[in-house]
């Protein structure tokens, strides 16, 4: 039985447990030209429930530790470029219509980042490079996958990721080393995998509270698609595209491959 609070794909397109590459940490691959950004068919669900947070917990999923206005601006024209050229985008007198007919006026929002976050199914952090680093500078995080936006919000990538063990010194390095070479326009994605009881898609952890799963419950399975993309000469945006089916709904070779520490409650790809 469909839960209340229940949004789906039909299907999960992104496997990464299936991808050698995406299997290992932290699995970055290139963004095919066109690819950043995805519609899917839970666009309208996800889409209505990210205003619905944006109005009733704004405080919650929108976070600024700094003044990345030039990012902030540089994000939201490269979401409009992108989203423009998916289907069911329309520039329309008044703002730009999604494809599930609403109308977005980015004038009319009170940053931009705001304004791209109404438009793209993803939700968006902007990194700025600092002295100690790659820094979680603002965020628009309404479908957190067990941490806490208000806990990271400000910190650099290695202090971002201190409880995930497998993220260790090498992984930093490396990752901050793509970040550091990635052109301006370019993207790279990765992506992870966790189980949940609770099909609910925002839900925030602080470091200590553990993730609740018993495997014997209705299980749903939650990938998520991350893109890290060149904004400006000193900003990076990290896209968080989320993917959620039931067990049953994985297709016989996603089922028959998904690792079994995965389908007892671990995890793969993850490095929140």
């Amino acid at each position: 039985m469909k839960q209340p609070n229940e949004i789906c794909q039909n299907a999960l397109p992104v496997a990464p447990w299936m991808d050698a590459l995406a299997a290992r940490l932290p699995g970055l691959q290139p963004v095919a030209e066109g690819d950043w950004l995805r519609v899917d068919d839970a666009y309208a669900a996800q889409m209505a429930y990210r205003d619905h947070l944006l109005e009733t917990r704004r405080d919650e999923v929108v976070m600024r530790a700094a003044g990345p206005v030039e990012a902030e601006a540089a994000l939201l024209d490269q979401v409009t470029a992108a989203a423009l050229t998916l289907p069911g985008f329309a520039r329309v007198e008044c703002g730009i219509k999604r494809p599930d007919g609403v109308v977005v006026d980015p004038a009319r929002e009170d940053s931009a980042i705001v304004a791209a976050a109404r438009l793209a199914q993803e939700d968006f952090l902007i990194l700025e490079q600092t002295d100690e680093g790659q820094r979680l500078t603002s965020a628009v995080l309404c479908f957190p996958a067990s941490w806490s936006l208000s806990q990271k919000i400000g910190r650099n990538m290695l202090r971002i990721h201190e409880p995930v063990d497998r993220y260790d010194d090498n992984i930093a390095k490396r990752v901050n080393r793509v970040m550091d070479v990635l052109q301006q326009g370019n993207a790279v994605w990765r992506a992870n995998v966790l189980c949940y009881n609770d099909p609910e898609l925002h839900q925030p952890r602080l470091e200590h509270e553990r993730r609740p799963f018993d495997p014997a419950l209705p299980t749903w399975v939650r990938v998520e698609r991350q893109s890290l993309k060149r904004l400006t000469a000193s900003a990076t945006v990290f896209a968080i595209h989320t993917y959620l089916v039931p067990l049953e709904k994985l297709s016989p070779e996603q089922l028959a491959s998904l690792p079994d520490n995965v389908r007892r409650g671990g995890s793969m790809g993850e490095t929140n």
